[in-house]
């Protein structure tokens, strides 16, 4: 025996188990000691085209601003006002609902964002966004699915799978992970003695497309108690009626107590390098088309939006001035959006770099300031209590000197 005050002496091999299970315990989520409390939602918004963040988000108090955008600059005063956010921003006027969710806490902007790429192309930045890389290369899996994978065995959200919207699954949550798939439907669905008879026909010719199409007939039979069976396409992924559709439905699913807890869909559409517009035109359609699914998403998941995220990402931003099509080309910086019932809201978050010709990237885009991946790695590590440590290490690998951002959820 031994006194309170005293410990028996460790062994060389006792002492490397310590320091080994410490250095381990730093990896591991820390989701398993919050989820008693709450069962969180998170969806991934990719905007494909990359959504111009100075019209999205004007910085109206800039004194350059309205020089470098002309005829598509945005002002508080006028027939469509853009909503005063701050001092220095404000919201496109197409975006009632977000404004209104800003307001009541439940909305943050990130502005002057990037991901660690900067080149332009479209397929290059969008695969950098989705796997979580440093950079691109040969990309097989997303950072949402290696996050999904990296939650304790037999939670909540790790047990209910994730949910991939539309016909291809978005980058973002492909991988290891468990992913379920659903898509609005085009063609009437086979009735259930029919995928029957073809599921019994896979199982003896091709067990692995049974697996697939088993399920497959599972997410279905989800959506069915949903109230989903009879819903018909009416529109793309780059029209309003096609986001809200694909909203309710990712949000129905999402809301089953059997259900997916993580999903990821992608809008098509925002590469607007002609005919812009203002306060009006072809942005002003998708923005409103954007705000419509997150009103969706909040009326579709009430009560479970109270422990719900929504991130809205874009590859890249475009050029700080307007071209001669009037319209906005490839760029770097852009906007990031935070909603949701969990969001610690009501602010832009920015570190801004300034529209001088000195202070713009490359003397043509606005400057990052913010990388994308710290705010992905907040919402992860707040909202699913990752650590730090698997952050950096497994879900953005090569990313140790990217802190996660701090605040970001209520």
């Amino acid at each position: 025996m031994w006194s309170c005050c005293e410990m028996p002496p460790l062994s060389r091999r006792a002492m490397i188990r310590a320091s080994g299970a410490l250095f381990a315990w730093s990896f591991l989520p820390r989701f398993a000691r919050a989820a008693a409390s709450r069962d969180p939602r998170l969806v991934v918004v990719i905007l494909r085209g990359a959504l111009d963040g100075m019209s999205a988000v004007a910085p109206v108090g800039d004194p350059d601003y309205v020089a470098l955008r002309e005829s598509i600059a945005l002002s508080t005063s006028g027939e469509r006002p853009a909503v005063p956010l701050d001092g220095l921003f404000a919201l496109h006027p197409a975006m009632p609902n977000l404004a209104r969710l800003y307001k009541e806490g439940h909305a943050s902007i990130v502005h002057a964002t990037a991901t660690p790429y900067r080149a332009r192309s479209h397929f290059d930045g969008q695969d950098v966004l989705e796997s979580g890389q440093p950079g691109t290369g040969s990309i097989e899996t997303g950072w949402l699915n290696r996050a999904l994978g990296a939650l304790p065995k037999g939670e909540r959200v790790n047990a209910r799978s994730g949910l991939a919207v539309g016909l291809v699954t978005p980058l973002v949550l492909r991988g290891a992970a468990p992913v379920l798939g659903w898509a609005p439907p085009v063609i009437p669905r086979a009735g259930d003695d029919l995928a029957a008879r073809v599921l019994d026909l896979y199982n003896h010719r091709d067990p692995q497309l049974a697996d697939m199409l088993g399920k497959g007939l599972d997410t279905d039979r989800l959506a069915s108690r949903a109230g989903m069976a009879n819903e018909k396409a009416r529109g793309g992924p780059d029209n309003a009626e096609g986001m809200k559709l694909a909203a309710v439905g990712a949000a129905r699913l999402l809301a089953q107590d059997d259900g997916p807890r993580l999903a990821a869909l992608a809008f098509d559409g925002w590469d607007t390098h002609a005919n812009e517009g203002a306060a009006t035109g072809r942005l002003a359609q998708l923005l409103g088309g954007l705000d419509g699914a997150l009103q969706a998403f909040e009326e579709t998941l009430n009560p479970q939006w109270k422990d719900t995220a929504i991130l809205v990402v874009t590859e890249f931003g475009r050029t700080a001035k307007i071209n001669g099509t009037v319209g906005t080309d490839h760029g770097t910086a852009t906007v990031a959006f935070l909603v949701g019932g969990a969001v610690k809201g009501g602010r832009v978050i920015a570190d801004w770099p300034g529209l001088k010709e000195a202070q713009l990237y490359e003397k043509r885009d606005l400057k990052p300031t913010i990388d994308l991946r710290a705010v992905c790695k907040g919402v992860l590590a707040e909202h699913l209590d990752l650590s730090a440590a698997m952050l950096a290490s497994r879900v953005f690998p090569d990313s140790a000197k990217v802190a996660p951002l701090t605040g970001l959820m209520a």
